[in-house]
């Protein structure tokens, strides 16, 4: 990928509160998609609050491609359920990014995300610089069903041979 920016790890936490597509339950996995690219979680059977702590890489050539995080009910003997849909954007994080930033506190503050009409965040969101690297923390809330929250965490990875930001 020869426009390469970098890489960006979302490390998927948990679903909160997810909705019952099974007779009491459901078996909840998630897919990220950006542009062309599709990753996925494993299934957590039988859990409406499932906690994934699963780390997916996406390479990102162009930072205003939205990615969307949809969740599914695995199914054996049908098509799978869809469990709701959410969007975001990584405009202010990779603006947080190119402040190169060094040696800030640990828990330092750079930039919040307000939730709005335009984005499924949940709650605030906040860009830290955590442990000599930039991440922010997300609950984004689910779209296009009764109830549900995804929690995630970005993080930069930069790529050597890339153009970089």
């Amino acid at each position: 990928m020869e426009n390469l920016m970098g890489l960006l790890r979302i490390h998927i936490q948990r679903g909160v509160n997810l909705a019952v597509r099974d007779m009491r339950s459901s078996d909840p996995y998630v897919v990220v998609k950006m542009g062309k690219q599709k990753l996925k979680t494993r299934v957590v059977k039988r859990n409406v609050n499932p906690e994934w702590d699963e780390r997916l890489t996406l390479s990102v050539a162009d930072a205003n491609l939205p990615i969307m995080v949809c969740v599914y009910d695995k199914d054996t003997f049908s098509f799978d359920d869809k469990m709701g849909d959410a969007e975001f954007e990584i405009g202010s994080f990779i603006k947080a990014l190119k402040m190169r930033l060094e040696g800030l506190a640990d828990g330092t503050v750079i930039a919040r995300v307000q939730p709005s009409r335009e984005n499924c965040l949940a709650e605030e969101s906040c860009i830290i610089w955590s442990e000599g690297k930039l991440v922010q923390n997300m609950v984004l809330r689910l779209r296009n069903v009764e109830c549900g929250e995804v929690e995630l965490q970005l993080q930069w990875i930069d790529v050597p041979s890339s153009r970089g930001l």
